[in-house]
């Protein structure tokens, strides 16, 4: 092989090893969130991409491969090129062969260890991580196209080191990471925020990721600040507690404190006792002129240690505005109220027939 072949056979495998560098960092940094959408509208580019992403550690493994392929060759091939061809000026110098040599070898494995870090592993890798979406669709395709060509040796090699892991007692994962924690979301609120990236202005978002450490108990209403109405209590009672305190529900208790329910506003107002037409609407009995039973809302028991957003969750299925918190031993502790759940992400909440 001439000296100029080696030259070019330099480029070449310079170009091919900053593609397996490109597309190892663009299937491992791309997210999948960009690129579910294009798949989905028949784009075949990102469905290859997403099948890489899916199958990541064979994807690592080609690249990898290559990339040790690559480098092997560059400095096998183009060393030799470059050392003759620096060995034709440094003959003029007149100084020994022996040391035209090594200075010759020594200059060809610093021009060829610099176009291969720069050129070969950093420029790729840094244009992935700017732009891992683009590159993932313009990377993956030949990339699959390699590994599905050498998919015995890849899956071979990827096995043994499959293997080493599970001896070190580690579980090897073949799709890449697309989700984050909490903690992470968190962190990105946070860095984009400062940077002015995103506003959070009500602090809604701050919000959120507070709300998911409370507790029942940290939002419920105890029973000594709760504002309730005894168990014989009366549409009359109901409409004078409103007008008193400004709130739409109201818990019944008995004379033990046992909470029995709870009533809305709107359930008691077709109710007028004072009128002749009211007795129908309630047994003739000793309860006559109290809230009817039917009218009355169950309360649903929730764990005063159960997470918030599993009580709002529960609360929402059942249709429950108001719960029962109770403790370990069954003791209730306090009532947990759908508004104030709503008020700890999104602030205050009035009650509409709360006055100021």
């Amino acid at each position: 092989m001439s000296d100029w072949a080696g030259l070019a056979w330099l480029v070449v495998l310079l170009a091919a090893n900053a593609f397996f560098v490109g597309a190892e960092f663009a299937v491992i940094s791309a997210r999948r969130s960009q690129i579910e959408p294009l798949a989905e509208a028949g784009k075949r580019s990102a469905k290859t991409a997403l099948w890489a992403m899916e199958h990541a550690t064979l994807m690592l493994a080609t690249s990898q491969l290559g990339i040790t392929v690559c480098s092997l060759l560059i400095l096998n091939v183009s060393e030799p090129a470059i050392h003759h061809l620096l060995e034709v000026p440094l003959g003029l110098t007149g100084l020994p062969d022996g040391v035209i040599g090594i200075i010759a070898f020594i200059v060809a494995l610093l021009l060829v260890s610099y176009l291969h870090v720069v050129f070969g592993e950093m420029v790729p890798k840094n244009l992935s991580f700017s732009v891992p979406d683009r590159a993932v669709l313009l990377l993956a395709p030949p990339l699959v196209f390699v590994a599905r060509v050498f998919k015995p040796l890849i899956v071979t090699l990827n096995a043994c080191a499959n293997g080493v892991l599970r001896l070190f007692g580690v579980q090897p994962k073949n799709e890449a990471t697309s989700a984050y924690t909490l903690d992470e979301v968190a962190t990105i609120v946070t860095q984009s925020t400062r940077e002015g990236v995103l506003s959070d202005g009500t602090g809604a978002l701050s919000a959120a990721f507070e709300f998911t450490n409370l507790k029942v108990r940290d939002v419920a209403v105890s029973l000594g600040k709760l504002v309730s109405l005894p168990e014989s209590a009366t549409p009359a009672d109901v409409e004078k507690a409103v007008t008193r305190h400004g709130f739409s529900r109201y818990v019944l208790a008995d004379a033990e404190g046992y909470l029995a329910g709870y009533v809305h506003l709107k359930d008691v107002l077709d109710l007028d006792v004072a009128s002749a037409g009211a007795a129908t609407l309630v047994a003739p009995d000793s309860y006559a002129g109290r809230i009817p039973a039917k009218r009355i809302r169950a309360l649903i028991s929730i764990f005063e240690d159960t997470d918030l957003e599993d009580a709002l969750a529960t609360m929402r299925r059942s249709g429950a505005h108001l719960a029962r918190s109770f403790t370990a031993e069954g003791e209730t502790t306090g009532v947990l109220f759908l508004e104030d759940i709503i008020e700890e992400l999104v602030g205050e909440v009035q009650d509409a027939t709360r006055r100021e």
